[in-house]
């Protein structure tokens, strides 16, 4: 038969998985009467755990947010998720803490882990592979991230001190539209309230945000995902490239996808859908062009190219190379 103690922290877990537990749910659970349903809930109260009482036919008890962290209970499937989380999170450059309290958490968490768990959490790390190398990434600060998304979920305006890739500084007012993470970088879209125009800004490079008095309309039409990936594919670049594709929306994208390039597509009247094959329109904008070639010659379809003239030169000498090797 379980022990008191082990009792009362099952109760903690059974309380820490969300929602108001009646008493004879938890009675039924710990196996036990109401009235040591109560005594096991003093007992976490006395430990500074914030159990709260809800009145009621359907009342019970619940965790309420409390001054501090109260003991986490995860089971071994829980403790595996949040570990592998920390471990993608850090390889992909999605975190918001900084690389010590990256460490520092997963080593907490390792700490605690039944030795079976912890011999077979190894096994898997030392078993898995990335299929990129991680980089170095600058990490937004949390504070920041917080207050954006504060502002995001009220729709209220921000004030955002932003230093540009030129190392440019100044200081805007956004209507944020949502937070986005992309390619590694966490991003928010919204209206720069100055110029009356959408933008997007990388969250690294935000080194103070604060919110404003007001309030502003939610945007109608795309989502903020879909914002920022038109961002990347319309952003300034040296060159402005058109082609026209003939193939499906699914082939073009395979290899030009929504954040390098926009796909003028049509409604699909008179039967066709995006699976159909047909000449597509493709614009997109490039610091260089000598990457583009081979992903044409690697969509395997006709193409033509409207603009640049330099693009047609380095197809032209990608196919000479190709012949002259295959002769």
């Amino acid at each position: 038969m379980p022990r008191p103690t082990a009792r009362v922290l099952t109760l903690l877990e059974l309380l820490q998985s969300g929602g108001t537990r009646t008493v004879a749910e938890l009675a039924d659970r710990l196996g036990v009467e109401g009235r040591t349903v109560r005594r096991y809930v003093d007992q976490l109260i006395d430990l500074d755990v914030p159990v709260e009482s809800v009145r009621g036919r359907y009342g019970g008890y619940r965790l309420a947010p409390g001054y501090r962290l109260p003991p986490l209970m995860f089971s071994d499937d829980e403790a595996l998720a949040v570990l592998l989380g920390l471990v993608a999170g850090r390889r992909t450059g999605l975190t918001t803490a900084q690389h010590t309290a990256n460490e520092t958490a997963s080593a907490k968490i390792r700490r605690v882990l039944p030795r079976h768990i912890a011999r077979r959490l190894d096994t898997l790390l030392e078993s898995l592979a990335f299929t990129e190398q991680p980089g170095e990434f600058d990490t937004p600060d949390a504070g920041v991230l917080l207050t954006l998304a504060d502002a995001v979920h009220h729709r209220r305006p921000v004030s955002i001190r932003y230093t540009d890739r030129d190392g440019r500084r100044s200081e805007r007012t956004l209507h944020a539209y949502g937070i986005v993470a992309h390619a590694g970088r966490w991003y928010v879209t919204g209206e720069d309230a100055r110029i009356g125009e959408d933008r997007t800004f990388r969250l690294d490079r935000i080194a103070d945000a604060r919110a404003l008095p007001g309030s502003f309309e939610a945007p109608v039409g795309p989502g903020p995902a879909q914002r920022v990936l038109s961002a990347f594919a319309t952003a300034e670049y040296r060159h402005q490239v058109t082609l026209r594709i003939h193939g499906t929306v699914e082939q073009i994208r395979a290899r030009l996808p929504a954040g390098v390039a926009s796909l003028e597509e049509h409604d699909p009247a008179a039967g066709r859908d995006r699976t159909t094959e047909r000449w597509l329109r493709v614009e997109l904008r490039a610091e260089r062009l000598d990457w583009l070639p081979p992903v044409l010659a690697s969509l395997d379809r006709p193409f033509v190219i409207e603009r640049p003239d330099e693009l047609r030169d380095l197809v032209t000498a990608l196919a000479d190379r190709l012949a002259s090797h295959a002769r």
